[in-house]
């Protein structure tokens, strides 16, 4: 049993954090540990990956939490290993083994089956998965024995490309990189793949390699932030703005910034847009201060998510103090 943990005095951190989830854990733990870490007050991850999935988990701290939708509706990318003439409860290898098949199949026929399942298709969500019903997660009623209706989804696979084939290894297996819209299951797609070819199939692994614009390149492992000093772990942090990645970039003077940031429209000649990251002053360089995002109608400058000025100069501040670092490193 694990020792109680210290209890940390808890401060404002603001940024985005790109851990590569290790096996095992939940995607809540290795957020909570992670907050723990960083002494963190605010913290919430975008989007869950199952405890045998590792890869990609951005986590937002504090006023990056405002926009963390943005990676909950940004393409994934995936690298999988579908085991082929097994099915199992889950749809993975933790569940229990349901039918074993023989594999009879052929590289041509895997062809096919990618060609089937790429573009626009739809799921059926897992038994086994976080998706609620009536307020309850949907795995707490396959637990209990319980099957629930669930209604077919649309989602887009873009790319599916096959990396590896062991079809007459002795246990047969795919190894495949999906790219594809936000709620898509790779356990689904892995299980509705192997029913296509006949076989049965379920996930062996499973590895997110990259959402929306952050690839697992970026990432640091819980283990290397353990090992850090606390003035390094703030240092892995991405600026909050990392998450406004193509958003157009409009900068107000002290003046219009402030009224901004309360909440007012502003005028002024800028084109229609859909998304604008919006910045105001700063006093420690020339980069602005992010004050939040908006959108743009008919020269009318509409905020969409808006800092706090505290989370503004607490923003500033903590990059301020990254800056002073590196400077010192260097």
């Amino acid at each position: 049993m694990d020792a109680p943990r210290a209890r940390v005095a808890r401060r404002p951190v603001h940024g985005v954090l790109l851990l590569d989830k290790p096996l095992g854990g939940s995607s809540n733990q290795v957020l909570q540990k992670a907050k723990w870490l960083l002494r963190a007050e605010k913290a919430g991850h975008t989007g869950t990956l199952d405890p045998l999935a590792s890869g990609v988990l951005p986590l937002c701290f504090g006023a990056a939490t405002k926009f963390s939708q943005i990676q909950l509706d940004a393409d994934k990318s995936y690298e999988a290993t579908l085991a082929l003439g097994v099915t199992t409860s889950t749809a993975d290898a933790e569940g229990d083994v349901l039918q074993r098949r023989p594999v009879r199949i052929h590289a041509d026929d895997v062809a096919a089956v990618v060609r089937q399942f790429t573009g626009p298709i739809t799921q059926v969500p897992p038994m086994h998965s976080a998706l609620k019903k009536d307020g309850k997660a949907l795995y707490e009623y396959a637990r209990a024995g319980i099957e629930v209706e669930r209604a077919s989804r649309a989602v887009t696979i873009h790319a599916l490309e096959v990396l590896a084939l062991r079809l007459d290894a002795p246990e047969p297996a795919i190894d495949i990189r999906v790219t594809c819209s936000k709620g898509t299951y790779i356990r689904t797609l892995g299980e509705d793949m192997g029913e296509a070819l006949g076989c049965g199939a379920h996930l062996s692994a499973l590895r997110r390699v990259a959402t929306g614009h952050f690839s697992a390149a970026q990432c640091v492992t819980l283990a290397d932030l353990e090992s850090m000093h606390e003035a390094d772990r703030l240092a892995c942090l991405q600026p909050v703005d990392a998450l406004l990645d193509g958003y157009a970039r409009v900068t107000l003077d002290g003046d219009n910034a402030g009224r901004f940031l309360s909440g007012l429209r502003r005028r002024g000649d800028w084109p229609d847009c859909a998304q604008l990251a919006v910045y105001g002053p700063a006093p420690d360089g020339p980069s602005g201060a992010l004050l939040g995002s908006a959108h743009s109608v008919a020269g009318e400058l509409i905020p969409t998510r808006l800092l706090s000025p505290v989370e503004v100069s607490q923003c500033v501040a903590q990059h301020s103090a990254a800056a002073q670092l590196e400077s010192v490193v260097l």
